[in-house]
């Protein structure tokens, strides 16, 4: 009932956010990031009605897709190395952190052709800090174009993780970078529908920038199990 809870007091966030700026609350999706949290917690949160977890550490993820399979839809959001992009592409159905030309080309060939194909996010340094993956948002473009050729593979959207900041203003910067960032690329025809940005500390700021997916584990979960 703990997470039924979490989960009501979220949506209350995410509409408020949305009224502020004239959104539609039903365009903001959440993803729930489960990492670090148990078979029992995620059982409690597809109870209460969602169906997509995110994950970032492949081993850990891995584990529970076997106790869980295709009820749940998985979401890998961690840093991809390059030895585990078989097993990812293998295993989920979403991947946001698409930062490079080498690694979608590994996806793409190492994706099963009966798993249809797998959704793509290009990850996107928008703070040029480095303190986080992702591709400089001059690159973006030329990044798409080459996911958008490759086979098993379908571009989705952008995601970022912007430098944390509890000034409301601040923290909205980078996702007004991002929002326009993905507006240019529709314009220039590609077929994006998702901007994943947001987590428990900045949702606010990210819906109202134009988020249709956030990202929020600690708001759900409470505080990591391990």
């Amino acid at each position: 009932m703990r997470i039924t809870k979490n989960l009501h007091d979220l949506k209350q966030r995410i509409a408020a956010a949305c009224m502020e700026t004239g959104r539609n609350e039903n365009d903001v999706s959440i993803l729930a990031v489960s990492k670090r949290h148990d078979a029992d917690a995620i059982r409690e949160a597809a109870a209460a009605g969602l169906q997509a977890m995110g994950e970032n550490y492949l081993q850990e993820a891995l584990e529970k897709i076997t106790v869980f399979g295709p009820e749940i839809e998985w979401h890998f959001i961690g840093r991809i190395q390059s030895n585990k992009t078989r097993l990812i592409a293998e295993n989920f159905q979403w991947v946001q952190t698409v930062s490079s030309a080498r690694i979608a080309e590994r996806l793409s060939r190492q994706r099963p052709d009966d798993r249809g194909d797998l959704n793509v996010c290009i990850q996107v340094d928008t703070d040029n800090s480095g303190e986080h993956e992702g591709i400089a948002p001059d690159e973006v473009e030329k990044l798409c174009e080459v996911v958008e050729g490759l086979p098993n593979l379908r571009l989705r959207g952008l995601m970022t993780i912007p430098l944390g900041s509890t000034n409301r203003a601040q923290q909205r910067i980078p996702f007004r970078l991002l929002k326009e960032l993905h507006t240019g690329l529709i314009e220039r025809g590609f077929p994006l529908d998702t901007l994943s940005m947001g987590m428990t500390g900045d949702l606010e700021a990210a819906v109202m920038e134009g988020s249709t997916m956030v990202r929020i584990g600690t708001a759900l979960f409470g505080p990591r199990q391990y």
